[in-house]
């Protein structure tokens, strides 16, 4: 019988792909896959280090892609939970999707399915509201930044949307949580890291870093959200659950002291 393994990628999801096909091409017994950053050794398991390699995650890619467009996006969705454990949770659901020849993704019954299609549609919705709720500042640099905090890893889902709505300005999106942006610079959207002393939120404390234009702007767009604010009509809860308090603190029209 085979010693059960743990694989250990670099965080990315072409290594974690990668880690996939290993473990398919080498038919091992998969105990455990993790992050380098937070790998682990089993009392009862080796470990062994994947190195990430493109064409091997391409391989695995358009191998569930031609079972399903709705499975692979679902699980690049599910990856980017950072739910602990979505490794191997995806381990085990790609396993059950290469050995049954029905439509696993549609089959409700299954708990990995379920799990999966929970996990997936909880970051569409992140994507979505990030989408939304992204608010830029015009920097001396003439570049548009922003920076947010979602609950789940969605810059690589957003990119595209930025890039098309405001593919004539300079824009950084960074994420504090995760310590990583995306940047346009006209021509593309780059992954950067930056060493960021402040975190710029909507307090009305001004910041050097932003042009005394934006601020003004900033102030007119707050008394046009004021003054069109029927005080009488307002729904709290409702407005909550569309806009949940934990994203107010980047949002310019509820500027705070």
């Amino acid at each position: 019988m085979k010693e059960a393994k743990i694989l250990v990628y670099d965080g990315s999801f072409n290594g974690y792909l990668t880690a996939i096909f290993t473990a398919f091409e080498q038919k091992l017994v998969i105990a455990d896959i993790q992050k380098d950053s937070q790998s682990q050794s089993g009392l009862f398991s080796d470990v062994e280090t994947v190195y990430t390699d493109v064409d091997k995650a391409k391989r695995v890619w358009n191998g569930i892609e031609k079972k399903s467009n709705t499975t692979i996006k679902n699980i690049y969705f599910a990856f980017l939970s950072e739910n602990p454990g979505i490794e191997l949770l995806l381990y085990r659901y790609i396993q059950k999707l290469f050995s049954k020849t029905e439509m696993l993704h549609l089959n409700f019954s299954d708990d990995h399915v379920i799990k999966v299609a929970q996990l997936a549609k909880s970051v569409g919705r992140e994507k979505h509201r990030m989408e939304a709720f992204v608010r830029f500042q015009l920097t001396k640099d003439e570049i548009y930044f922003s920076n947010i905090e979602p609950d789940f890893d969605v810059l690589p889902l957003i990119s595209k949307h930025f890039k098309s709505r405001y593919a004539d300005q300079k824009w950084l999106i960074y994420d504090v949580k995760r310590k990583y942006g995306i940047y346009y610079d006209l021509h593309s959207v780059e992954m950067v890291t930056l060493n960021l002393n402040e975190v710029y939120t909507n307090k009305t404390i001004k910041s050097a870093a932003f042009t005394t234009g934006e601020y003004e702007y900033q102030d007119l767009w707050n008394n046009y959200f004021k003054s069109t604010n029927i005080a009488s009509r307002v729904n709290m809860k409702l407005h909550i659950q569309h806009v949940p308090k934990r994203y107010w603190k980047y949002l310019s029209e509820k500027k705070a002291v």
